[in-house]
């Protein structure tokens, strides 16, 4: 009898346990097939929300950032710059200094690449009477913010006015009766009130502003300032007002540096807070999304190895529950001669080529239930993507192998056989 027929022969004899065998390998590569593909399906989900979500925390958190940031630039300038020797005292009780300095100290703290600072703003103000009104004013003149020659230019912060233009504080305008496009008169000169001021209930009220090369005309101070009104810029610094200084005496030496803390503080807190909380809260997201991983991980660690272990028990228990069976026609086969090894490999040929009917089965199995719950199951991704084409050839190898070890010991045991022993009775 050759070795082929003996295997037919033996396939044809015990249907139901080859059946059962070609079933458990299927089954056992299916699951083990859409388990991989259902965890990387939930993991692929995940990753996607928690992306899409911290893209919106992140957009969100900046849009937060930015209005706090818009918000806080109306609480104004917060540092100055003030000629050396100024009496700071003169400058709290007046409003103003009464030294004054050269305007082109703006243009070499444009250029001079600072970092600390931005908004940089040249004024010269001064108190005095105005004659045609008679009435006493705080006189400043502004003009543009003149930009830094680096970095990404900043939206001004205070808009510049024209020559022939002036805007006042909320009790000029409203005890003169003023309304803006009314023409006024200061120190002989003609001017069109383009702003009024909203009451602010300090010495803003009785300020009038003009042009900056108007200013210097009227007060016969041309080409000078009397301050430097900027923006700080570097709210983390622990020791913010230490490095302005530093930086801008550096640069201008015959000079003061003055930091508004109250304003400063809490321009730098609400930002500070805010950029802590969308770290944390990216922190937060990134983590979970960490801890699903390990978790789904674990999961595939566990269930890989069990499943593995439950279909080697079954293809043990049928191959030892077939040849127990067999066991008077093994002997009989070598009682006429037929080799103990042709019987060992006619017992695992058959179960290579269920193993092989069977992982083939599986494959197909899979992509049927990845098809029919693609969208409910797999939210709509591809095989290629969910299971990698070397964990199905692994499949293929290693399912057939892994039933030949489990055949076997079996098959091994059946070749033992005494052929006097088992046939003495029948």
């Amino acid at each position: 009898m050759t070795l082929l027929r003996l295997i037919l022969k033996e396939i044809g004899h015990r249907k139901m346990n080859f059946c059962l065998s070609i079933l458990t390998v299927a089954l056992a590569s299916a699951s083990w097939l859409i388990c991989e593909a259902f965890l990387e399906s939930a993991n692929r989900q995940a990753a996607a929300k928690v992306s899409k979500k911290v893209e919106q925390t992140q957009a969100s958190l900046k849009k937060l950032e930015d209005n706090i940031r818009k918000s806080m630039k109306g609480l104004g300038f917060n540092v100055s710059v003030f000629p050396e020797g100024q009496d700071m005292g003169e400058v709290y009780s007046e409003g103003y200094a009464s030294k004054t300095m050269p305007e082109d100290y703006v243009h070499k703290l444009a250029t001079s690449h600072v970092l600390t600072i931005n908004h940089l703003l040249p004024t010269l103000t001064q108190s005095l009477e105005w004659p045609e009104q008679k009435r006493k004013i705080v006189l400043i003149g502004i003009r543009g913010e003149v930009p830094k020659s680096h970095g990404k230019p900043k939206p001004a912060l205070i808009d510049p006015l024209a020559p022939d233009e002036i805007a006042l504080g909320y009790e000029l305008h409203t005890s003169l009766g003023l309304a803006k496009g009314d023409t006024v008169t200061l120190l002989g000169r003609e001017l069109t009130l383009t702003k009024t001021h909203p009451q602010r209930g300090s010495k803003d009220d009785i300020t009038a502003w003009i042009n900056l090369a108007v200013c210097q005309e009227l007060l016969d101070k041309k080409g000078l300032i009397n301050s430097i009104l900027a923006l700080q810029c570097n709210c983390a610094s622990v020791d913010r007002a230490g490095e302005i200084r530093d930086e801008l005496t550096a640069i201008l030496p015959d000079t003061q540096v003055v930091e508004y803390k109250s304003r400063a503080l809490a321009r730098a807190e609400a930002r500070s807070k805010t950029k802590e909380t969308s770290e944390k809260e990216i922190a937060s997201m990134k983590h979970q999304q960490r801890q699903l991983r390990e978790d789904r991980e674990w999961l595939v660690a566990v269930l890989v190895p069990f499943i593995a272990l439950l279909a080697l028990a079954t293809i043990s228990l049928l191959a030892l529950l077939n040849v127990k069976d067999r066991v008077y026609e093994v002997g009989l086969l070598l009682s006429i001669g037929v080799k103990p090894s042709t019987i060992l490999t006619a017992f695992l040929l058959k179960a290579l080529c269920g193993a092989l009917l069977g992982v083939l089965l599986g494959v197909g199995l899979f992509y049927l239930c990845l098809d029919v719950g693609s969208t409910k199951f797999f939210a709509g991704y591809p095989a290629s993507e969910l299971v990698e084409k070397t964990k199905l050839l692994l499949t293929v190898i290693v399912a057939p192998l892994l039933v030949l070890i489990a055949t076997w010991l079996p098959a091994f045991w059946a070749t033992q056989t005494d052929p006097a022993e088992v046939l003495k009775n029948d």
